[in-house]
């Protein structure tokens, strides 16, 4: 049989198959109507679902990130000298209790209204930290300790290492000490393996345990030769002695 012949009548068979199944799927269509129109208005609704979360995420994400960074602002608003009036349209405060209490309120606010926002993992995050400075030890801990699990493991570093400032506050220094070890084994880019030692040695420092902060001064020299890092290292080796 010509290759010809062969390849016509693949077609033919092909066709009948094709058009058998289209007409089998046009009686059922037809029988089954109200389902589809169901089943149509369902997807309808579903996509529209969809396209409505992913709408009001990426609306819930602007508004945060606007609120979060007026928050930072307020943070970040100079201080005025106390028998100075304010001067109207100009931000400030009297001093930095009364610029960190604003500026924990609005933190606060951001971390409620927009929880599972990446603005509102970082307002979270302050609000722990301004908390601590504020001298509340206690919401400090807890909110930095929830947001010590974030998938962000730049922003959990972050958390981390706040969180274990508040442990020296609370005179817990083993579990500061073991927060500093956990972020040297597994740097990140906001939390580097330098900036962990450093405080891990400090801490020794204060504990009189001058061997351990030596050994770790040391090390510090000698991974990071020529640097700012060797240089902090060095000055404090040799308060040491």
């Amino acid at each position: 049989m010509r290759a010809e012949t062969r390849h016509s009548l693949k077609q033919d068979r092909f066709s009948k198959v094709t058009i058998n199944a289209a007409e089998k799927t046009v009686d059922w269509t037809v029988e089954h109507r109200k389902t589809l129109v169901i089943a149509g208005v369902l997807v309808f609704v579903v996509a529209a679902a969809v396209l409505g979360g992913w709408y009001y995420l990426n609306q819930q994400d602007q508004k945060a990130s606007v609120e979060f960074s007026q928050a930072l602002r307020t943070l970040d608003t100079p201080l005025r000298p106390p028998n100075m009036p304010a001067q109207p349209g100009v931000p400030s405060f009297t001093s930095a209790q009364e610029r960190t209490t604003a500026a924990h309120k609005e933190f606060q606010v951001v971390a409620e209204k927009y929880p599972h926002t990446r603005a509102g993992e970082f307002a979270r995050y302050f609000v722990g930290v301004t908390a601590s400075t504020m001298g509340d030890t206690a919401v400090a801990e807890r909110e930095l300790k929830g947001i010590s699990s974030s998938r962000d493991r730049d922003l959990a570093s972050l958390a981390k290492f706040a969180l274990a400032a508040v442990y020296q506050k609370t005179n817990r220094p083993k579990e500061a000490i073991e927060i500093y070890r956990q972020l040297a084994e597994k740097p990140t880019a906001s939390v580097g393996k330098p900036m962990a030692q450093l405080e891990l040695a400090a801490l020794y420092q204060d504990r009189q345990q001058p061997q351990e902060a030596k050994r770790i001064y040391e090390q510090l020299q000698k991974d990071n030769p020529n640097t700012d890092v060797a240089s902090i290292a060095s000055s404090k080796l040799a308060a040491l002695k």
